[in-house]
């Protein structure tokens, strides 16, 4: 645990008291935080154009669910405002602290904070498909299988406590000031709910290449057999065709969206958190803690290898069953 005067030291040094002067840091609006206030009456009134588009049409549009996944938003904007500064500012501010360069804001700077975060943003993304603990917060972003603006709301109120900031905590060691990481951040999850529609086709050819799209992100929230992990870019889609998870998407496959086993309660607090329930409750299960562990990192449907029997013994040993991980 850092010392509290520490961190207070290392605030100062690094010239970042300022998002706490005003109010105590769990009350603290920072940049980050009013770029989404300032973002959400746009966010409401695309998605109300939208639902005068589609709302006769209940494969795309349902009106309880698109409010449940505001209401999804809501409670994930809430933890992030109160705990934000609680538990990911301390961590930025000694990595700011400890900085191998001292960088000014400038074109140049600017234009490598938005690379570096879209950067560590696919990776962040690609883990929270790929290694369960960050999958029990991700699935209930895919867990809707409708694809409208309302989805890029349906966020998890547990995602502060995973750490998925961790992915981004180079940066500010680098010498990235925080606050333009948390700025370019914002900006970039501004960007992806506009990709969150069926309703805009496939954009000129330089745009698809370039940039995550609708097009690409329906993929992305596919749960066909084809479409499953690819297309983890936030802004740029660059970061796919370098690392081999970009597909397109293909005319003769249209996306099926929601996850291979799939959650239909209403309640929110089910949704926030069934898969950390499926999680430990495949970790009870009986085994080395080497092995009860594993499940944390390894992929999300990954099963334990049952265990050895003697020949002679016909008796079923292992009665695990696909949970929800089984995802897109």
């Amino acid at each position: 645990m850092i010392p509290v005067d520490m961190i207070q030291a290392m605030l100062e040094d690094s010239g970042l008291i300022s998002l706490w002067q005003a109010l105590p840091p769990w009350l603290a609006l920072d940049e980050r935080q009013l770029i989404f206030v300032i973002a959400t009456p746009i966010f409401i009134a695309v998605a109300l154009w939208e639902y005068l588009r589609i709302r006769h049409d209940n494969r795309l549009m349902n009106v309880p669910e698109a409010m449940r996944n505001f209401a999804l938003g809501a409670g994930y904007q809430t933890t992030e405002l109160l705990l934000a500064g609680l538990i990911a500012f301390p961590a930025y501010a000694l990595c700011y602290h400890y900085r191998l360069l001292d960088l000014e804001l400038n074109w140049a700077t600017g234009f490598l904070t938005f690379l570096g975060v879209d950067f560590c943003f696919y990776w962040m993304h690609r883990a929270s498909h790929r290694i369960r603990w960050f999958w029990a917060a991700h699935v209930v972003h895919h867990s809707s299988e409708r694809m409208n603006f309302s989805t890029a709301m349906r966020q998890n109120a547990t995602n502060i406590f995973n750490g998925m900031w961790i992915f981004y905590l180079p940066l500010a060691l680098i010498g990235l000031n925080p606050v333009w990481i948390g700025v370019a951040y914002a900006l970039s999850l501004v960007y992806q709910f506009f990709v969150h529609t069926t309703l805009v086709g496939r954009l000129p050819v330089l745009v698809e290449l370039v940039f995550n799209t609708p097009s690409h992100h329906r993929v992305h929230h596919g749960r066909n057999p084809e479409y499953i992990d690819r297309n983890y870019g936030g802004t740029l889609i660059l970061w796919d065709r370098l690392f081999g998870t970009f597909t397109p998407e293909l005319d003769s496959t249209p996306a099926e969206y929601g996850i291979t086993r799939q959650v239909h309660s209403r309640n929110l607090i089910v949704l926030w958190t069934h898969e950390y329930v499926d999680m430990f409750r495949d970790m009870a299960h009986p085994g080395s803690l080497l092995s009860r562990l594993q499940h944390l990192w390894k992929p999300p449907e990954w099963q334990r290898p049952a265990p050895k029997t003697n020949p002679k013994d016909t008796g079923q040993h292992h009665d695990r069953t696909p949970t929800d991980a089984e995802h897109t």
